[in-house]
This record gives C-alpha cells, structure tokens and sequence, in this order.
C-alpha cells in the first residue's frame, strides 16, 4: 500500500510517498480502506520537530491524525464490511501511524459510523483540525460557558476559529466574534454567514470587540492563534472572562499586560487533550455527532489534494492559511 511516512524531522519534503506492506488485523481490531484523510496543523509541528514527541526514536512514523473510509475487513462484531466509518485514535500521525495511507487498521472502539447524508469529504472536513471537538471541549469543559454570553474565536478560515463559532452558535452564546486576516477573506466568511468578523487589516481585534460589544467585551475566548493575537484577546475580555489557549499557528510567544488578566480577573487556561478523560472525549463527540446530523455544523472544505501531493498539501494549510479544511484523496 501507499503511506506518507516521515523518516526525519525537517520541511516539508518528509512527507514522502512510499510503498509500504498492508497491514494485518489484531482480534478487536478493523481494517479501513481510506477515502479522504484531513491535514491538522499539528502535523506539521510533529513533522518539522517542534513538539516533545519528535524524538529520534519515534521515527519513522506515518503522518495523519484523522480520515474517512470504508470497512473492508473486521475482526469485530461491531461493524461490517463496507461500513463508512470515521476514523480516528488517540496519538494517530504522533505516537503511533496515522491515517495517511490506503489501508489503516483500527481498535473498532474508536470507530463511529458516517451518516448516510454525509459524503466521504465532508466526513473527512468534519474531522480535520479536530476543530469542533477542540472548540467544544473548550467551551464546555474549561471555560463553564453558559447561554447568552459571548464569545470570540479568532481566525475564521481556520478549524479551531471556524468551528468553534460553529459550536458556540449551537451552545447558545448570544454573539459570535471572529476575525480574518485581509479584506476578502473577512467578506468571503461575511458572506458564509459569519456576521460578526473584524477585519484585522483595518481594526485592531480589541477595536473590533468593543465595538461589536458596546464596550462590555467577550465573556469567552478560545485561541488557537496565540502569538499577538493572544494580547488583545485578553484585552477583549469582559469582567472575570475566559481565554483557552488552543494552539500556536500565530507564534508561540506573546506579549501580554498583565493588568488585563488582573483587573478583568481573568482565568488563562491551556487547552489539550490529554486534559480530558475518555469517556468526556466520547460524550464530546457523540453531541458534535448529533449537532452534524441535525445540519447545524457545516464542515467547509477548502481544496483537495491527492496523497502523492502531500508535501504541497501541508504547505498550502501552513503558509497560505485557507479558507477551510485541506484534504487529502487516500490512492488506491
């Protein structure tokens, strides 16, 4: 079979295509042929070694955290041949292969079935960034987020923005606020149904809250940004608010005045998912899954590579910070 496979730390030309054996199934477990696999900025911070896992002794390792397919063999009970299947696993594409490659075998328990309404893509846009589990863990488990209040995720065109508006939306929060980083991407996220983005190369994001806000400020924040925005996401804060920190995408350093976690009596938290218990993780999904199937999520796909394109695939989600999820068609 076909895999991107990672043999040292380094730029993007580690995502190389090689031929590798298809794997053998272990009792419990269900081999996947894959359809559509999704790209996570996570992924390149493990390929380019900026993360404590990327340690010599973790190579070589198959890229991809997260995918759709089929069922084309099962050593389970759970699921039969032919079975359109979400698929993800805990430390897939870090810790253990991942899901870039034509056959994936999987624990069946960490498996959950594709609405019938839901094509392979959509699935696979659904699951990449792991945007809407992040934004939804976040909301409900770090930042106690309640009904009625306001919240700010930055970056529309990214997962973490885009889907956590998403949820928010779902949540009850009485106003969703987000950003984008030029005039046209701001219109184009306008004219998808976001509201409520400031566009940062005409207003400063503390501008663009207060004036959303009336001066109150948001109650909630979830950053997957960090870098400067991290700053004026504080400063955005209203009266004893929330910032998650998520991820990294816009740097990881920032300058912060401290009077604004002070004086707002701020909480700070860092957000991963080594944080939650299995059975939240599942709780978490199992909503998100019933959110997709009543249509009030919308996965957005910006452009689909084929696997032998990864290398360009990871470096469009990177430097050129699309509009919606980037994807990759598995080879068969």
């Amino acid at each position: 079979m076909k895999a991107i496979q990672y043999r040292s730390y380094g730029d993007y030309s580690e995502n190389r295509l090689v031929e590798l054996p298809r794997p053998q199934l272990l009792e419990g477990e269900v081999l996947v042929q894959m359809r559509t696999v999704g790209i996570n900025p996570l992924d390149n911070t493990f390929r380019s070694g900026h993360i404590y896992l990327a340690t010599p002794q973790n190579l070589p390792r198959i890229g991809g955290q997260t995918g759709a397919g089929a069922v084309v063999e099962t050593k389970s009970e759970a699921f039969k041949v032919g079975d359109r299947v979400f698929v993800r696993a805990s430390g897939f594409g870090l810790v253990a292969d991942g899901t870039w490659r034509e056959f994936v075998p999987v624990p069946a328990a960490t498996l959950s079935r594709i609405p019938d309404a839901v094509d392979d893509d959509y699935a696979a846009a659904y699951l990449a960034g792991a945007g809407y589990l992040t934004g939804y863990l976040a909301l409900t488990e770090l930042a106690s987020f309640k009904p009625g209040q306001a919240v700010l995720a930055p970056a529309i065109g990214s997962a973490v923005g885009m889907e956590t508006v998403q949820v928010a939306r779902r949540l009850g929060a009485s106003l969703v606020i987000s950003t984008a980083g030029n005039t046209q991407k701001a219109k184009r996220a306008r004219a998808d149904g976001y509201e409520h983005v400031i566009d940062l190369s005409t207003e400063s994001l503390k501008d663009g809250v207060l004036r959303i806000t009336d001066g109150r400020g948001v109650d909630v924040v979830v950053d997957g940004v960090s870098g400067r925005v991290t700053g004026q996401a504080l400063a955005s804060l209203a009266f004893g608010g929330t910032v998650v920190i998520a991820g990294y995408a816009g740097g990881r350093d920032a300058e912060v005045n401290v009077t604004d976690i002070i004086w707002k009596a701020a909480t700070v938290r860092g957000f991963t998912f080594r944080l939650f218990a299995p059975e939240t993780v599942a709780a978490a999904n199992a909503a998100l899954l019933a959110y997709l199937e009543e249509g009030r999520l919308q996965p957005t796909i910006s452009k689909v590579f084929p696997m032998s394109e990864a290398a360009e695939a990871v470096r469009y989600l990177i430097e050129d910070r699309p509009f919606g999820r980037v994807l990759m068609h598995a080879q068969h």
